[in-house]
């Protein structure tokens, strides 16, 4: 979760069956939920908590349209398309991974995204499911990141050797790991993240599940 003065923002609820979850989906209130892709632990727990709240999703074409079918309010972008809410500008990036909800049948979700937002002067990066790409250099040098929330967990995105050049690539102030512990899979220490980009100038916050962070 964002959070400003006025508005929240969540990005991928995934909450219910999250083994390392510390709320509850009928806890959360929030104004939009911004989706990366359409996989069940990211699309997660989007339809219960975008009707109760009535919260706008911002997603990807595709899956705006397969939100809207579930009964939720969205707003459709896509890959290279920024625009301005009441919250601030969102600006959606490229990510390599893949995007389908998988229920009874596999429904196709469209591209995978990350996601620059803007608040006020605050610029957040959020790279999604991801590999590493070298068009992350770009978007550092764009954007002038305030913080970037990277994948480490390996086997389906970048590990934590990939997620340490891709903060190197970006430049940010801050780096913070996530999709992390979620699966066996994935159980990394983030703490070797953290060592792995020592002596860089970009500063780690690794966030404990349930902790927060004020930017100022």
């Amino acid at each position: 979760m964002i959070e400003t003065d006025k508005h929240k923002l969540l990005i991928d609820p995934f909450i219910t069956g999250n083994r390392v979850a510390r709320v509850k989906a009928e806890e959360l209130k929030c104004n939009y939920i911004l989706l990366t892709h359409g996989h069940n632990d990211h699309f997660g727990d989007t339809e219960e908590i975008a009707k109760r709240n009535d919260a706008t999703v911002i997603a990807p074409y595709e899956l705006a349209c397969f939100c809207e079918q579930k009964g939720c309010k969205s707003h459709a972008m896509h890959i290279g398309g920024s625009h301005d809410f009441d919250f601030g500008r969102v600006k959606l990036t490229i990510a390599h991974h893949g995007s389908a909800y998988i229920g009874d049948s596999i429904q196709y979700t469209g591209n995978p995204c990350g996601y620059v937002i803007t608040l006020g002067k605050k610029n957040i990066y959020h790279a999604g499911d991801t590999g590493l790409f070298l068009d992350m250099q770009l978007i550092g040098k764009r954007d002038k990141l305030d913080v970037a929330l990277l994948p480490i967990g390996g086997n389906y995105t970048m590990d934590i050797e990939d997620a340490a050049q891709a903060a190197k690539f970006l430049k940010p102030k801050l780096a913070i790991p996530m999709h992390y512990k979620t699966f066996d899979l994935i159980d990394q220490d983030p703490a070797i993240f953290a060592k792995k980009l020592k002596g860089t100038g970009i500063k780690v916050k690794v966030l404990g599940f349930g902790e927060s962070i004020d930017l100022g």
